[in-house]
């Protein structure tokens, strides 16, 4: 399901050859120094993941960390990094995905999420849904469930919820 957000779109900056030659990065950081844009931002996605009970709000490093706390928060669930490799403390499980531009793996504390616990995925941006679906399947390797993945953004032109087609995915702005 997807709402539209008036004016989001537009505060969003692009950014051409970023990281990368040949791709166009979508910029927040106007929309997250813009109170108002970034309370709604917040105020929508916490309201599309409150139609689920959550015990768990999992961010996905790095971008998805600025919303997955104040989620949790809001939610009144706990907050479960999933990071890049070498990055956790602790025993971790690892998955390896495919970035639109490049290779890379997820870890997850072993210990993160109990048995049969409800999780919401969150990450800033839909692509390819790689990165997603290694979380998923961190979370559901320990156990949780995946109620719902949350994205501010979905680039729908590369297809990525196809990847993630057995998941309830939102995203708050779409790009065609």
């Amino acid at each position: 399901m997807a709402l539209k957000v008036p004016n989001m779109k537009e505060i969003i900056r692009d950014i051409p050859d970023f990281p990368k030659p040949g791709i166009l990065f979508k910029d927040i950081t106007p929309l997250l120094k813009d109170a108002p844009a970034f309370r709604r931002a917040v105020d929508v996605m916490a309201e599309e993941l409150r139609k689920k009970k959550i015990d768990f709000i999992v961010g996905i490093e790095s971008r998805g960390f600025i919303f997955s706390p104040v989620l949790a928060y809001k939610l009144n669930a706990g907050f479960v990094p999933v990071r890049k490799k070498g990055k956790l403390p602790f025993l971790t499980h690892q998955a390896a995905y495919a970035l639109e531009y490049g290779e890379a793996i997820l870890e997850i504390h072993r210990d993160a999420l109990a048995p049969n616990s409800r999780v919401a995925i969150v990450d800033d941006l839909l692509a390819t849904g790689g990165t997603a679906l290694a979380a998923a399947r961190l979370v559901e390797k320990l156990g949780a469930k995946v109620e719902k993945i949350s994205f501010l953004i979905e680039l729908v032109f590369l297809k990525g919820r196809r990847k993630l087609s057995g998941y309830d995915v939102f995203s708050l702005i779409q790009y065609e």
